[in-house]
């Protein structure tokens, strides 16, 4: 079987880039766990760790500083194709995103974008449906008080792959 390769497709700006230096930490029929360094330096965000939950269609990560703090947790609606012949999966970015930082506060933002994305015609109707109701089963999830459940994936590998260096 050919090695698994991860792609990740933005529409705004638009590009599609091999996540070449993701680690993959976990992967099933679920969920893809993976560990990452920026591939842009950026002044605070420096690494973390991601889990794609794939029939839910967002990717939750954790985001660290150079120092190894924690950022927040950015969480990204998504939408994915998977071609079984490579191994490779390409996930799309709908624009949507949700950050839930450490005290709780909970921030949506780039709706702007899912609208100018759909107007531009960079999206279908039926993709902006999909964006609106991912984003709507997530903040329920976060509202609900089961956020931590989605966090539990990313922390389990997180101290596994700790305990492993």
């Amino acid at each position: 079987m050919n090695e698994l390769k991860l792609y990740r497709k933005r529409l705004i700006p638009e590009e599609c880039i091999l996540l070449e230096d993701d680690e993959v930490l976990y992967i099933d029929s679920e969920v893809i766990i993976t560990k990452w360094n920026t591939l842009h330096p950026k002044k605070t965000l420096h690494h973390g760790y991601s889990c794609y939950f794939l029939e839910r269609g967002f990717k939750v990560s954790k985001f660290y500083d150079h120092d190894g703090n924690l950022i927040s947790w950015y969480c990204d609606i998504i939408t994915h194709t998977y071609d079984p012949d490579t191994n490779t999966y390409v996930f799309t970015d709908l624009l949507v995103d949700v950050i839930v930082y450490p005290d709780g506060f909970v921030r949506v933002v780039d709706l702007d974008e899912l609208a100018d994305a759909q107007r531009d015609g960079l999206l279908t109707t039926e993709e902006m449906q999909k964006a609106l109701r991912r984003t709507d089963k997530l903040l329920s999830l976060i509202y609900k008080g089961a956020f931590g459940k989605l966090q539990k994936y990313i922390d389990e590998a997180e101290d596994a792959d700790k305990q492993r260096i």
